[in-house]
């Protein structure tokens, strides 16, 4: 579905102005009141193009009051990180129309998701030490978690929702799929848990490695590690002679000078070594649960057809559901990508059903 631009400046525009409104450092919230008004101005440019009055520009959608409740309850650090993945999104689409049509990009394509960049390190207000804050949490939050939870849900759910109806299928006993649905949820969640402890963990252990020998080079090395810094630097538009004279400063610093070749040369972000695996393996768990209780709780109160169908109907909710929450990262409509996200979990259901009917037809033959 295209991507209506006035829709989607309006809900930058709120959204900016939320952050301002809950933001309690000055400088930051005089950045979002910026950004709040060159969204306002790009809505009057885009509603003049489509010959929209005043009286008929939108209010802010659904999905940007979502955003704004995900805010209020988790953090607005969250929704910072939300808007900018979608800004690439449509930056991303935009290109891509673009070359499909042969037309040249101008370098300006990506300039809605800098200009928040941009505005900050200009900002007189703004310290370097509110910066580096700022861009740490840019980089460290977003949209990443909350995909997460609607993901680690969904597998929940398709997984063990197809589990059940395969041993309904089977067996007409309700302690049986009781009994099989538990070692389902427990089996999915702590694999989960275990798979997310082991991706961070081994994923901390590498980096670290590396940082160390970046370390060791920089203590064997340092004439050739001081041009690496130069090389960076010299990457980045600075003047070669200039670029020297800060490498050369930097190395003064080991610890600035093993920061800057972290960064720059290993592309490792070190907030991110500080995320606990232990707590991305509870999440997994807790996520992974949640979706998977859904299609097994008709029956610890009724049995037979009557739990088999509400299990269908509860589990077909929460597919639509998750479609729907999906939307608000792909920006599809909420109908299609709902109903597509149940259609889906209901044939994967089905054939578990129907297979699960030719195995127990099988047995008791």
């Amino acid at each position: 579905m295209a991507t209506n631009p006035v829709q989607t400046e309006v809900d930058a525009q709120y959204l900016y102005q939320q952050l301002a409104h809950h933001e309690e450092d000055p400088a930051i919230a005089e950045v979002f009141r910026k950004m709040s008004d060159i969204e306002g101005s790009h809505i009057k440019a885009f509603a003049a193009k489509a010959n929209l009055t005043a009286d008929h520009v939108p209010g802010p959608s659904w999905r940007a009051r979502t955003f704004n409740l995900i805010g209020k309850i988790f953090g607005y650090e969250y929704v910072l990180g939300v808007m900018m993945d979608t800004e690439k999104s449509i930056s991303n689409a935009m290109v891509a129309t673009r070359q499909k049509q042969n037309q040249t990009l101008t370098g300006t394509e990506f300039n809605h998701v800098e200009i928040l960049r941009s505005i900050v390190e200009q900002s007189p207000k703004v310290t370097g030490h509110q910066l580096a804050r700022f861009e740490k949490r840019h980089r460290s939050v977003g949209g990443n978690a909350i995909r997460a939870a609607v993901l680690g849900g969904n597998d929940g759910l398709v997984s063990n929702f197809s589990l059940v109806m395969g041993v309904a299928g089977a067996s007409s006993g309700g302690a049986g799929i009781v009994l099989a649905g538990v070692a389902g949820l427990l089996a999915g969640a702590l694999s989960m848990a275990l798979g997310e402890w082991i991706s961070v963990t081994s994923s901390q252990e590498v980096y670290e490695n590396q940082m160390q020998l970046e370390m060791e080079e920089l203590e064997t090395n340092p004439e050739g590690e001081l041009q690496e810094l130069a090389l960076i630097y010299k990457a980045k538009g600075i003047p070669d002679d200039q670029a020297q004279k800060m490498a050369v400063e930097l190395m003064k610093n080991r610890t600035g000078a093993h920061a800057m070749l972290v960064k720059e040369e290993l592309g490792i972000n070190t907030e991110e070594l500080k995320g606990s695996a232990m707590q991305a393996a509870v999440y997994s768990f807790v996520l992974f649960s949640i979706g998977a209780i859904i299609p097994l709780f008709p029956f610890f109160f009724t049995s037979g057809w009557h739990a088999l169908i509400f299990s269908v109907v509860v589990s077909t909710i929460g597919l639509f559901l998750i479609g729907a929450a999906i939307t608000l990262f792909t920006r599809r409509n909420i109908w299609f990508s709902g109903f597509r996200q149940a259609l889906f979990g209901l044939i994967a259901a089905a054939i578990t059903f129907g297979i699960g009917k030719l195995i127990g037809v099988s047995i008791a033959g």
